[in-house]
């Protein structure tokens, strides 16, 4: 017999299934808010470039200082609430990459158990197959036995007789035997 168990063959998992599409689902989604994030990026740098050509165009027509507060509340206003989303976005994203690395880590190890399992009733099955010779021996040997002392136990008294179905008679010289007739 090979030292060496085979290795179990892959099975599918409906669970391990699940877990794969929901990451699937989140790269997914990640990728979107990614790109979502590029466009708003760009479009910042839009505004801001626009804001500054319009205040240097305002600070010129107009009093600087006035047109300048003016312009730097409402890109500051703009940039910081954009800054607070994009910062939002990073932790909700990074709190969704450590749920999806836990689900991988509970799946491998569930997986790795199932394994373990799958192993030791192989395992199981291999110390019986080793035991059934001996167990079909075992049968044969009482077998054997029933068949040699059974007739002798039931011809050893009159309610095994019966129960047996013979009939407990004497012989012609006095001593008792258990009779069966064939029809």
């Amino acid at each position: 017999m090979n030292d060496q168990s085979p290795s179990p063959a892959p099975f599918p998992d409906d669970e391990l299934r699940e877990i794969l599409d929901l990451l699937a689902t989140t790269v997914a989604s990640m990728s979107n808010r990614i790109d979502g994030l590029a466009t708003v990026a760009n479009k910042q740098i839009q505004v801001s470039t626009e804001a500054r050509i319009a205040a240097f165009a305002a600070q010129e027509q107009t009093d600087p200082k006035k047109y300048g507060e003016i312009v730097g509340s409402t890109i500051d206003g703009k940039i910081n609430d954009n800054l607070i989303r994009m910062g939002q976005m990073c932790i909700d994203l990074f709190a969704a990459s450590n749920g999806v690395q836990d689900v991988l880590k509970k799946a491998e190890q569930d997986k790795w158990e199932i394994l373990n399992g799958i192993r030791q009733r192989e395992k199981q099955v291999d110390r019986w197959k080793t035991r059934l010779p001996w167990f079909v021996l075992g049968a044969a040997v009482i077998t054997l036995a029933l068949t040699v002392t059974l007739p002798r136990f039931s011809a050893a008294n009159s309610t095994t007789c019966v129960v047996f179905g013979g009939e407990w008679l004497r012989t012609t010289n006095g001593n008792p035997a258990c009779v069966h007739y064939q029809n």
